[in-house]
Parts: structure tokens; sequence; C-alpha cells
């Protein structure tokens, strides 16, 4: 006898997939303003998670507080002021530390990057951006069409 595969058994779409793994990866996040989760993906493998918060070793605002808080800073301004790193940034930072090649890969992350992220992803060799939610950066926008980078908004 067999195993029966049930019918009813759907399994998602690669994109999907991987975005509700990015969504998890979110979940470890150290932010206390947004919970941002990013991984590199390369044929159909998971090469390397980031999310965003303080580098290895400092304190996390959880522990201390967020300094853009304090500071009246809204979403958006003054990336400079935070002690977090952006998922996207903390992502290819781990690729770098371990040596893993991401060119040609694409980057999952549950907001679309801002304008320093956008330069990174670039820069790095990353060909397509797959987001869940908005970040309003026009910047970011225009930088990822003139490097012909594919950014695709997949549905909650």
């Amino acid at each position: 006898m067999g195993i029966k595969r049930h019918e009813t058994m759907e399994r998602p779409p690669w994109p999907q997939y991987f975005m509700a793994i990015t969504r998890l990866v979110a979940e470890r996040s150290t932010c206390l303003r947004r919970k941002v989760g990013a991984i590199l993906v390369k044929d159909k493998r998971i090469l390397a998670t980031g999310y965003n918060g303080a580098p290895s070793g400092l304190k996390h605002c959880e522990e201390i507080g967020c300094l853009r808080e304090k500071a009246s800073i809204s979403s958006g301004e003054r990336h400079e002021l935070c002690r977090g790193l952006h998922a996207e940034q903390n992502v290819i930072v781990q690729a770098a530390f371990y040596g893993i090649p991401i060119a040609g890969a694409d980057l999952y992350c549950t907001n679309k990057p801002c304008a320093i992220c956008a330069k990174l992803i670039i820069n790095s060799g990353i060909k397509r951006v797959y987001y869940e939610g908005d970040y309003t950066d026009e910047l970011s926008e225009m930088l990822l069409e003139e490097a012909h980078l594919e950014l695709i908004r997949l549905a909650p």
C-alpha cells in the first residue's frame, strides 16, 4: 500500500513561501518601532537571513529605549540616529561575514527598502526585491528603477 496524498493539500508558490519565512525572521527584531525581516534567496535556496536591531554584542533598544523616539524623529528621517541596522543591511553583512556570494540573488523583505539599503542592494549584485509592506522613499524607488532592479510587491 502506498501513501495517499491529500488532494486538498496545496503548496504555496515560491514567492509566498519565502515571504512567510521572512515574516518569521522579522519576529527576531529588537526594534521598538518597526519589526523588519529580510532573507536572500538564490536558486530556491536561502543564503542568509537578517532582521533590524543593534549590532552584535551591543544593547538593544528593547533594553535601553529608542534614541529616535526620545528625539521625536519621524519615520524615514535621520537614519544615522539609530542604534540598529536595517534588516537588508544585516542580511548582506551576514552573507559577507560567512563568505556567501549573493550576486544574482533575490531579496525578500517585509518592507520596501529605504534609499540607503537600496544603494547597498544595487552594489551587492542583488537582482530582484520582493517586499510586502510599503515604505515611502522616492529616492529608493528611483535608484532601484535606474539600476533595472525588479521591485515586486507581494500581497500580505
